[in-house]
């Protein structure tokens, strides 16, 4: 027996669609279906699979298309646009290339306007904002060759190197406006540990001569290169621009005593006690900016998160002078209380090549000398530790050129004494090392930065420090979201009256009546 029954306006349309996919069903049960394994079977419905999705995508821009509007389209001059012209484009998906009739409503001497492009938000390109998602995401974790393959094994579409590097520009252009727009953090920081601890480091980028600042162009030009191809051994000191890495995060108070931080044997830091977690961790690094501009920008993500100042703030450096001058004029001119504490594991690296100055080999009698002053400085007792070292050496009747590293770490703990009073930043729970900017320095910019033989332009690499920056703060999902929404007001808003665009007539679905189907 069979009943008539009344369907949807949908079972008409996408005709094309379900073809395709009763073909797959079909595959799945024939006999070649039966006979393959679960790869082969995997490996096949991903390639109709996609080609299905592809087909339906087509169908339903087929159904919305031309987009014309029953409202008057109006330019940002107020001038109506009257005349309506049939424009076809085409767009890259992440299923495949697929294509779009739609009406242009134009004006002689101007750009047309598409309605319907605003109404799908197209990007201006070839590819659709998805399709961009995925490359940006691929550039910001592999090389540009990586990106092309795992763009063909992954989706189905297709971009070229070049253009792969053009959307990876573009797909960064909203991280400052991101980051100075978001909602404040304050709320969500309330239950997060007491201490804000901003820290800043730099790492060399090897960049083309043109993007050199112009000390390290100039020295650049000077230097014979070898070879034509890359650079030799030592040729790379004056082909890097430093990027300006940057971190703030919080943490809870992790009281120690000297004892605590050192290893058995006391030369080393001790990991055995494992600091309280760090939260909302950002990372980010530039090239393009001056190390002030960028630690300003950690000192603004610092207020965002604590705008009353309740929390103590921390900032931890290598001891290196600028970016200590550059921390307490922001903190100065800004009424922060900041207490600056230099890494002690530099402390450490100095006071090993002082000891190798009285003890050249490796073993018991170095490490104990290491170990009695590491243990003095972490009392407090910098200054007598400096003194001592100095005279020992004077003592022994060493040449100005033997005795230099002696010279170097007791003038280093002499001029950092201010920002290594380890014995108060301990019992305060305060961090002291700085581990998490040295890690950022090689994940952000040295494992995708260094790739053997890379030379990078400026706006290229700080579009690829930007993204992986999203990705290791984990806002880069956050951030596409706001960047599509950016895209929108650039490439379709801006052009329209008052910021309006006006809405399309309804798909074509709209105007069929449901059929009758008789169900067996």
């Amino acid at each position: 027996m069979g009943a008539a029954s009344k369907l949807s306006d949908l079972e008409w349309a996408y005709e094309q669609s379900r073809d395709v996919f009763e073909h797959i069903v079909s595959l799945l049960d024939s006999g070649e279906g039966n006979s393959m394994d679960m790869s082969q079977l995997e490996k096949e419905l991903e390639k109709r699979g996609r080609e299905l999705m592809r087909t339906l995508i087509q169908e339903h821009l087929d159904n919305r298309s031309p987009g014309t509007c029953s409202e008057p389209v109006r330019d940002t001059d107020g001038a109506k646009r009257t005349e309506k012209i049939g424009h076809e484009r085409q767009i890259e998906t992440v299923f495949g290339r697929v294509k779009l009739e739609r009406a242009g409503y134009a004006e002689k001497g101007r750009k047309s306007l598409h309605p319907l492009d605003a109404e799908l938000n197209l990007a201006p390109e070839l590819y659709s904002l998805e399709f961009q998602h995925r490359v940006a995401e691929e550039a910001a974790k592999n090389s540009f060759e990586e990106v092309v393959e795992t763009i063909d094994k992954t989706t189905g579409g297709h971009v070229p190197k070049r253009q792969a590097e053009e959307i990876v520009r573009r797909a960064a252009w909203d991280f400052d406006a991101f980051y100075e727009n978001r909602q404040c953090r304050s709320t969500e920081d309330d239950n997060t540990g007491s201490v804000l601890v901003i820290t800043a480091d730099g790492k060399g980028v090897v960049l083309h001569e043109k993007d050199l600042r112009e000390k390290t162009r100039k020295a650049a030009q000077k230097r014979r290169q070898k070879m034509g191809k890359r650079l030799s051994k030592g040729e790379k000191k004056n082909a890097k621009r430093m990027a300006t890495v940057a971190a703030v995060y919080t943490t809870t108070p992790f009281e120690r005593t000297p004892e605590d931080l050192l290893s058995k044997g006391g030369s080393r830091i001790n990991k055995a006690r494992r600091p309280p977690p760090i939260e909302n961790k950002r990372v980010w690094a530039s090239l393009e900016k001056e190390p002030e501009e960028v630690i300003e920008q950690a000192f603004a993500e610092a207020l965002n998160r604590d705008p009353n100042h309740e929390k103590k703030w921390v900032a931890l450096v290598d001891g290196n002078n600028t970016q200590i001058d550059i921390l307490r004029k922001i903190a100065k001119a800004r009424g922060i209380d900041l207490t600056i504490v230099v890494d002690i594991i530099h402390v450490i690296e100095y006071l090993w090549k002082a000891g190798r100055v009285f003890y050249p080999e490796s073993g018991p009698k170095l490490e104990q000398w290491v170990q009695h002053r590491i243990e003095k400085i972490l009392q407090g007792k910098a200054g007598p530790m400096a003194g001592g070292m100095r005279r020992s050496a004077t003592r022994k009747g060493l040449n100005k050129k033997d005795r230099e590293p002696v010279d170097s770490c007791a003038t280093y703990l002499l001029n950092k004494s201010s920002y290594i009073r380890y014995d108060h930043y301990l019992a305060d729970g305060l961090p002291v090392a700085t581990g998490v900017i040295e890690g950022a320095c090689r994940h952000l910019v040295k494992d995708r930065m260094e790739i053997t033989g890379a030379k990078w332009t400026l706006l290229g690499a700080e579009a690829v420090l930007k993204l992986r920056a999203l990705r290791s703060s984990k806002d880069f999902g956050e951030y596409w979201v706001f960047h599509e929404a950016c895209e929108y007001k650039r490439n379709h808003q801006a052009y329209y009256a008052d910021g309006v665009v006006p809405d399309t007539t309804k798909s074509r679905l709209a105007d069929k009546k449901p059929k009758l189907r008789v169900i067996k």
